[in-house]
């Protein structure tokens, strides 16, 4: 993380998830932390708003972060600062969205990983406070918009308004979340191989959307290979529509498999089109 993070916010937020893991979060006073981090009480309510707050502040940086990030990426972004004027938005198609959102998720990653012990007691933490758990909830959510918005920006405008920009979104965080919280339960392991490698097959997934119809499929696709369609399908009420089709590619012998229903399909359409493709 940048500078931003100064020494006084992190001795704060360290202070404070130390006195939490060893007191309780109930049983820690606001008073309790701001001697621990030698600042005034008065100080301590000008960076953090409550005790609440100091537990995610780290993520509050980090999305700020983020979200410079990405704008720097943004074609007008660097327009401007070629031409000392800011063009009309346009598709650039030097910019790889779907890797520069990648990339800002890894700089999270890097993050918690880089403050070991503090992200460690911060897991811990969650897991014995309900109520931090609802808070952590709408961070994620927070990462999930930002991703969200600058792939609607970024992406050409044929594509920017599908639902491709939340898909990919909420993937890149899911998987970001999932081998965190793997790294977090087993801190010993190096898990930023695997989190590349799931970035990369969500990449392949984006550039190489599943095609409508049979006929629109793409003669060549990146460890990508066409499976069977789903069994079933044919059987499904006609409201639900399924039209299902599966994909599968992966390496070092994992399989990703991919199951695409028409818009309008019910509950039961999806589990027995999962189940299927599993099968």
């Amino acid at each position: 993380m940048t500078a931003v993070r100064t020494h006084t916010h992190a001795q704060a937020v360290d202070a404070a998830i130390d006195l939490f893991s060893r007191q309780g979060y109930e049983q820690t006073t606001v008073e309790e932390i701001a001697d621990a981090a030698q600042v005034s009480r008065a100080t301590f309510f000008r960076r953090f708003r409550s005790k609440e707050d100091v537990i995610f502040a780290d993520h509050e940086l980090l999305l700020e972060e983020v979200v410079v990030m990405l704008a720097a990426t943004r074609p007008e972004a660097r327009a401007s600062e070629e031409n000392g004027r800011a063009p009309e938005r346009a598709w650039d198609p030097a910019t790889d969205p779907y890797l520069e959102v990648c990339r800002a998720a890894r700089l999270v990653f890097d993050h918690h990983v880089g403050q070991r012990e503090t992200s460690i007691a911060r897991h811990t933490l969650l897991q014995q406070v309900p109520a931090l758990r609802d808070r952590e909830l709408v961070t994620t959510h927070r990462y999930e918009r930002a991703f969200t918005a600058y792939l609607r920006d970024t992406l050409p405008p044929d594509r920017s308004m599908t639902t491709m920009s939340i898909a990919f979104a909420a993937s890149v965080v899911a998987v970001h979340n999932a081998i965190l919280r793997r790294w977090l339960r087993n801190p010993h392991l190096d898990l930023r191989p695997e989190l590349e490698e799931a970035f990369l097959d969500l990449r392949r997934a984006a550039v190489h959307p599943l095609p409508r119809s049979d006929d629109d499929a793409p003669d060549t696709a990146p460890a990508v290979e066409p499976a069977e369609p789903a069994r079933g399908a044919a059987d499904a009420p006609a409201d639900e529509a399924p039209a299902v089709r599966t994909r599968t590619s992966g390496s070092d012998g994992r399989r990703v498999i991919v199951t695409v229903l028409e818009p309008g399909a019910g509950p039961d359409a999806v589990a027995r089109a999962v189940r299927d493709a599993l099968a």
